[in-house]
């Protein structure tokens, strides 16, 4: 299925991606499949940047757009579930938070633990404590955030989401059989590595970009930044990074089964996915 001659256009939704360097571990399309299908949201912000869905729902917009002047359709890809559904199904704009409470919280979480901090959100908010991990770090810190900031759960802010306003969407999703999965990506990970996942971080080091930032605690980077500080050893890296990958695929799974418009298929079955593809298109043109 050529997706350009099907006259598609590519917006990434994947919250790695967005990062300039990062590269190697996020799995960004090569130069030449960007060149063959015109891609957007990859490369629009550098690894300092705090980077939010708020932000991806702008920029995806504006690729919507310019998408939909040159007759194309958007094809949004990606795994950050967070961003499809920010997008496709509405965020609520929620007031910045005081830097002071940002730092009482994160010296809360130096002294305490994040178990800690998690059982104050359960207290506090346990609708979102619900959905996320025990061992969310960045939103269980974000919902306590908003909490002691002002005083209502962050849950409270998402129940008068304003949905993006648009045609009708088509959700695809792909899945594997378990066993077959932690195999795709043990031969991934093994792959980036041999490609260099390394020096990639060496090199992002270099730049000035720690293990302190938002996008260095993604997923491989995040490993590969405590094997350089002498964390881990070598031999023990390549393994962390596929059972924390397998984790990450297993929570991405449980969050896009919730949706129940998407309809599932095994990456083979590439003349079936066609086939809805080509009628949805053509119930657009109707």
């Amino acid at each position: 299925m050529e997706l350009a001659h099907l006259g598609f256009e590519v917006v990434s939704a994947d919250s790695v991606q967005v990062y300039r360097y990062l590269d190697i571990g996020s799995g960004k399309p090569t130069r030449e499949e960007r060149e063959r299908v015109r891609h957007h949201c990859i490369d629009i912000a550098d690894p300092d940047y705090g980077f939010t869905a708020g932000e991806f729902c702008k920029r995806a917009r504006l690729a919507e757009e310019e998408i939909s002047k040159r007759g194309k359709v958007p094809l949004f890809v990606g795994g950050t579930g967070l961003y499809i559904d920010s997008y496709f199904k509405g965020l609520s704009e929620i007031p910045p938070v005081d830097d002071s409470i940002k730092n009482v919280l994160l010296r809360e979480l130096e002294d305490s633990g994040l178990p800690t901090l998690y059982a104050e959100l359960a207290a506090c908010d346990a609708a979102f404590a619900a959905k996320i991990h025990p061992h969310d770090r960045q939103r269980i810190l974000r919902g306590l955030e908003v909490f002691r900031q002002f005083g209502r759960p962050l849950s409270s802010f998402y129940e008068s989401t304003v949905s993006r306003v648009g045609g009708p969407v088509l959700y695809i999703g792909l899945t594997v059989p378990r066993d077959e999965l932690g195999a795709r990506i043990g031969r991934r990970v093994d792959l980036m590595l041999d490609a260099g996942f390394i020096d990639e971080v060496r090199e992002l080091r270099s730049r000035g970009y720690g293990p302190d930032l938002k996008s260095m605690k993604s997923i491989g980077y995040a490993e590969i930044h405590g094997f350089l500080d002498g964390a881990m050893a070598l031999e023990d890296l390549g393994e962390r990074i596929k059972t924390n990958t397998r984790r990450y695929a297993k929570r991405q799974m449980t969050w896009f089964s919730r949706n129940g418009r998407v309809q599932w298929f095994s990456p083979e079955e590439t003349q079936k996915i066609s086939g809805v593809v080509s009628r949805w298109l053509g119930s657009l043109r109707q």
